[in-house]
């Protein structure tokens, strides 16, 4: 469904036997299966900006994502996106474990709270004249409304042509009462590390908000539509059971 083979190497050998290890409960498989469904769904709405004539490609936080090394386009540039120390932090593990630095990869250190994303990505070398697609998994949630909407905007006044994917967490009053304990359980264990979730959304007023930001056209997929495309058929169990995070994909 998704085969990124630098996965384990980039995270490290402990860090690859913990998530081993972890992977089988109910809730920690359908987590492991929302991450790779949200990459598999992201990259194939770029294969189809690609086919587009779309050339650069812009991964908001970026994290750990090994897009870039396992990049088929040839003439797509790769810009990634992140906080300056986690981005640093990035470049160190790479260098650590061997795995060079792409010729199409750009680094553009953004503090998202602080900073625009266009002053980011220009001072970079992206050409806000030419498409472009952009990928934003995990981060929206923990962004302020203002965050969000100035980096949604920015993107919604491109060039026609491309568009953006990304993730989002559902209002808790839309969800049912075993997704709202998931989410309790979630919310307090990335507020303990200092990363609380702030954003979240109903899905008509998301639409709404990207309309009003300059897209035109809006897919929005969650726990059933997405068990359908990717999972069905599946004999090792897995597949998403709770609907607290959903997928958008918008283009210009």
């Amino acid at each position: 469904m998704f085969d990124d083979p630098f996965a384990m190497r980039i995270i490290g050998q402990d860090a690859a036997a913990a998530t081993e290890s972890k992977a089988d409960g109910r809730v920690s498989s359908s987590f492991r299966a929302f991450m790779a469904v949200r990459s598999r769904y992201s990259e194939d709405e770029l294969a189809t900006a690609v086919s587009r004539g779309v050339r650069q490609y812009v991964v908001l936080g970026a994290g750990l994502d090994t897009f870039a090394w396992r990049n088929p386009y040839p003439e797509l540039r790769v810009f990634e996106v992140d906080f300056p120390a986690t981005q640093h932090w990035k470049r160190q593990r790479v260098a650590n474990v061997g795995m060079g630095h792409p010729e199409s990869l750009t680094f553009a250190p953004v503090d998202f709270e602080s900073q625009t994303l266009a002053e980011g990505l220009i001072a970079a070398g992206f050409d806000p004249q030419e498409p472009a697609y952009f990928s934003w998994l995990g981060v929206t949630m923990y962004l302020t409304r203002e965050a969000f909407e100035s980096s949604v905007g920015f993107i919604g006044k491109l060039t026609s042509g491309g568009g953006v994917t990304f993730d989002y967490a559902v209002e808790r009053s839309e969800l049912g009462i075993f997704e709202r304990v998931a989410l309790d359980h979630l919310a307090r264990k990335v507020a303990s590390v200092g990363e609380p979730f702030q954003l979240f959304f109903r899905q008509a007023e998301l639409a709404d908000t990207m309309r009003r930001l300059g897209f035109a056209e809006l897919e929005d997929v969650g726990r059933d539509e997405l068990n359908t495309r990717y999972l069905a058929g599946r004999t090792d169990g897995l597949k998403l059971r709770g609907g607290i995070g959903r997928l958008m994909r918008a283009r210009r």
